[in-house]
């Protein structure tokens, strides 16, 4: 049983989809052990609440400095001591000291094709702002690993989302969630808590074989 922390600042659809696919059994042999948030008043501490999933703030406004919240924060994931580390929309950069800890057991959901439009200052509506300002007639969703670089871990996986001339940033942004980060994240949880994952050189390897339902 594969168990997992999920970090969230905000509304938690991702989390949801998380949920979801448990609940479903598209995602197998998982549990969530807690849902983490730096915004006491995120909507995913809610929906952590309504599957019975205990819910933790800890902000960096909290501590006096961010040195001492990257040891609490470091120290409460070590007390919890998942298998796996989601960040399902976590605005707070994750202490070098986890990411040594939890190495290649942290994954990251970013709503573009990496690399385009990623790294510092590229998330929420900015991600895909950017890509319209751009022009692109392609984006989507990436996940992956999460080491010391913003948004430069080794790639899960990835889904391409046609771009159209009408598009907002918010009607992008919902479509890149629903036919890209909503599939790739729980299919990336479901492949690790069944083993058809690993990391060689840096780059990830996809053992492909029939599912257990």
């Amino acid at each position: 049983m594969l168990k997992i922390v999920v970090c969230v600042s905000g509304g938690g659809t991702n989390l949801q989809a998380i949920l979801d696919a448990i609940d479903s059994g598209s995602i197998t042999k998982t549990e969530v052990l807690a849902v983490i948030s730096n915004n006491a008043g995120a909507r995913a501490l809610e929906r952590a609440k309504a599957h019975g999933i205990p819910g933790i703030v800890m902000s960096p406004r909290d501590y006096p400095d961010r040195a001492a919240f990257d040891r609490a924060f470091t120290e409460e994931m070590c007390r919890l001591a998942p298998g796996l580390v989601v960040l399902a929309g976590f605005l707070v950069k994750i202490p070098e000291e986890m990411v040594r800890e939890f190495s290649n057991r942290i994954i990251n959901i970013h709503p573009s094709l990496i690399p385009s439009f990623c790294g510092v200052g590229y998330y929420g509506l900015t991600v895909h702002e950017r890509a319209l300002e751009r022009g692109v007639k392609v984006t989507g969703a990436t996940v992956h690993f999460v080491n010391e670089g913003m948004d430069q871990g080794p790639i899960i996986a990835q889904k391409a989302v046609e771009v159209t001339e009408d598009d907002t940033p918010e009607i992008l942004q919902r479509r890149v969630m629903e036919q890209a980060e909503w599939i790739l994240l729980p299919q990336a949880i479901d492949d690790i808590a069944n083993g058809r994952i690993s990391v060689e050189n840096g780059k990830v390897k996809h053992k492909r074989q029939d599912k257990a339902r």
